[in-house]
């Protein structure tokens, strides 16, 4: 068992924080918000909630974390009362928030130089895989650093993998989003077809998802599709988020990523349209159907 500290307790956060103390870690937490932070310490009375980042730092030799956006990043590990300025040498900084590589080499280069050593490692399977601790973990760095996280954040993970050098992680993290926008995009066409068509989508994707169209996406998010449901999962300015980064870095790389580029436009046009929250499924919302609902939640 380890000494822990997790910072962030947002909808990821705090269920992977959650499954640290149930796997028998000694866990001190922070948040930026103080209440959610004390509600989540009543309701895991074994663990400790600290005052401050650097705090939390202080009480750990694992510091695992996952905030908002690149700047909390930079701020939450960097700044004042920020986890550097607690953490004893050779502390070890996971962060499992998705952000720009560049970001998290930034933050790695501060670490460095406060003689505590950094892993990013984005996550992937939504708030689902975090309460259910079934999360894909990313995850670029040292060895032998990996080797020292893996069999914590085995706790809430079903599956992680070094990948590579700091900022592997988050490149992996990209393919992943890339993956994800078109096969959104493509379900969301098929359903809107299949509508158009008069088809039976029950009987449909029941067939149709036993052999080569099958998807994640399909198995999970093809019926709330069609009811127009879309009050849950991943958000659209959070996907959006991520895109922005995916295509930088494309642009940086000389990548190409048209389809990519042209998703991220029809999410602009979720946003416009008051879904910034939804789930990314929602692309669906832009297409002509038979049998069109608001959505609902």
């Amino acid at each position: 068992m380890a000494r822990v500290a997790f910072v962030g307790l947002g909808v990821m956060g705090a269920p992977m924080a959650g499954h640290l103390v149930a796997a028998g870690h000694e866990v001190t937490v922070w948040n930026r918000g103080a209440e959610r932070a004390a509600a989540w310490g009543a309701e895991h009375p074994g663990a400790a909630v600290a005052p401050t980042a650097a705090a939390a730092g202080a009480a750990a030799d694992v510091v695992l974390m996952c905030v908002g956006n690149d700047a909390s990043v930079l701020d939450v590990v960097a700044g004042p009362d920020g986890i550097l300025d607690g953490a004893a040498p050779g502390t070890l900084v996971v962060d499992h928030t998705t952000v720009a590589a560049s970001t998290a080499r930034a933050a790695h280069a501060a670490c460095a130089e406060r003689g505590a050593r950094f892993l990013d490692a984005p996550v992937s399977g939504g708030q689902a895989g975090a309460v259910n601790g079934a999360l894909t973990i990313m995850v670029g760095g040292a060895e032998d650093d990996y080797a020292v996280a893996e069999p914590i954040i085995a706790a809430y993970a079903a599956k992680s993998r070094l990948l590579g050098a700091v900022g592997a992680g988050q490149l992996a993290k990209m393919v992943n989003q890339i993956c994800i926008a078109g096969v959104v995009q493509g379900l969301a066409e098929g359903i809107a077809f299949a509508q158009l068509t008069g088809q039976d989508l029950d009987a449909l994707f029941d067939t149709i998802g036993a052999g080569a169209a099958s998807s994640w996406q399909m198995a999970n998010r093809h019926a709330t599709m069609a009811a127009g449901e879309f009050e849950f999962g991943f958000a659209v300015e959070h996907m959006r988020k991520d895109l922005g980064n995916t295509l930088a870095e494309g642009r940086t790389v000389g990548a190409s990523l048209p389809l990519t580029a042209l998703v991220d436009q029809f999410y602009a046009e979720i946003e416009a349209a008051g879904g910034r929250r939804w789930d990314t499924s929602s692309l669906v919302t832009r297409l002509p159907r038979t049998s069109h609902p608001s959505p609902r939640s």
